[in-house]
């Protein structure tokens, strides 16, 4: 099962090829895309992602994961919630948004085992 390309992005907005719906933030992984909703972890901007929002993508058997800060890189990655990605034997990349989208795109095209997730605003 190949993950999805990132199709658009824009300021609040992003279109996960092969799904109807749109998204503010997403997750994506091999097979499957849905809306990021931080309230489901009390996730904010600071301390920012938390394991809880890796977890559903972890479990999808990912060899990277990349991670997009939105687009001022207002969302924080704590060096433990990067630390636990990695003890999970997972690659993480940490990029602003736009940089995340192009970086995840680049893997899907080369048939990597890669999930995200992606803010899309600030």
């Amino acid at each position: 099962m190949s993950s999805p390309e990132i199709a658009s992005l824009s300021w609040g907005h992003m279109k996960v090829k092969g799904c109807s719906a749109s998204y503010k933030d997403c997750k994506v992984w091999p097979g499957g895309s849905r809306a990021w909703d931080w309230r489901e972890t009390g996730t904010n901007h600071y301390p920012g992602v938390q394991p809880a929002d890796l977890d559903e993508i972890l479990r999808k058997g990912v060899q990277t994961l990349v991670i997009g800060r939105g687009m001022s890189e207002a969302l924080q990655v704590p060096p433990s919630t990067l630390e636990y990605v990695k003890e999970q034997g997972v690659d993480v990349q940490v990029f602003q948004t736009e940089q995340a989208v192009k970086e995840y795109n680049a893997l899907v095209g080369r048939g990597a085992k890669v999930g995200g997730v992606f803010h899309s605003t600030c």
